[in-house]
């Protein structure tokens, strides 16, 4: 009897042992209980990222900027005079130099467009008379009332401007953008001998009484050797911060979030 009672005790004793040990196992594996961790190596360097707390909703809202400051930018130089000068020579796509340096001119004189609710674009239908002077102004839309009073300031305080390229009168729409996030909109010239095309109608359109027919579109015109030869001869070599400008159109344009959204 003694010795089946030892060996009973024993088999007890092991039992517990072997639930202890599996116990502590699973609270270690667990989280509960912490192994206290190995020497460190000394060769081996440890950084914390320490993430600022936001203290309330003003912070979660703060600007990215370490100072908190609104974004700014500095208005554009004005038209040089060989810029003005070039301008007022080319005649190709309703002289597009000189409205583009006319914009230019009163981009620079509205001052650093800073974010804020201030910012915001303005659309201006413009006509400058045969001596380069701005004899009407209309707003056709715009995101910013103080966008257009800088804008029409701009206007009537421009210096003299050069006579438009063709004799005539020069008759055009202009945006104008007052924001820190608005990219430059040097032109690109290398297309301009490329004659436009013709605007698109429907050719199945139906008045309901004149007879039916399908209407054919007018094909593009298309310039003679010779006069094809003589208009690349006001082309002039595109600048980098007009290619720049045209690959950030077609980007933005191309890489709209509406589109491929099935990929």
């Amino acid at each position: 009897m003694t010795r089946a009672r030892l060996s009973h005790l024993i088999a007890i004793w092991v039992s517990i042992a072997i639930h202890l040990g599996l116990i502590l196992l699973w609270a270690t594996y667990e989280g509960f209980i912490f192994v206290k961790p190995k020497e460190k190596n000394l060769d081996i360097i440890e950084a914390y990222i320490e993430q600022p707390i936001a203290k309330n909703n003003s912070d979660l809202n703060a600007s990215p900027n370490s100072d908190n400051q609104p974004t700014s930018l500095v208005a554009l130089s004005a038209p040089t005079a060989e810029e003005w000068a070039f301008a007022s020579k080319y005649t190709l796509k309703n002289s597009k130099g000189y409205r583009h340096s006319f914009g230019q001119q009163v981009r620079s004189m509205m001052g650093t467009a800073v974010e804020g609710p201030d910012q915001g674009h303005v659309r201006f239908r413009i006509e400058i008379a045969p001596n380069g002077t701005v004899t009407k102004v209309e707003a056709l839309w715009k995101t910013s009332d103080k966008a257009e009073q800088l804008a029409r300031q701009a206007m009537k305080s421009m210096p003299a401007l050069p006579p438009t390229p063709t004799g005539k009168p020069l008759i055009f729409e202009r945006t104008i953008s007052l924001t820190p996030f608005a990219t430059n909109d040097a032109p690109i010239y290398r297309d301009d001998c490329l004659p436009d095309t013709p605007s698109f109608s429907n050719p199945f359109a139906w008045d309901g009484k004149s007879p039916q027919e399908i209407k054919k579109n007018k094909p593009a015109e298309k310039l003679s050797t010779e006069a094809l030869a003589e208009c690349l001869k006001q082309l002039p070599q595109d600048s980098i911060d007009g290619i720049t400008a045209e690959a950030q159109r077609q980007l933005d344009i191309w890489s709209s979030g509406k589109l491929n959204r099935g990929k």
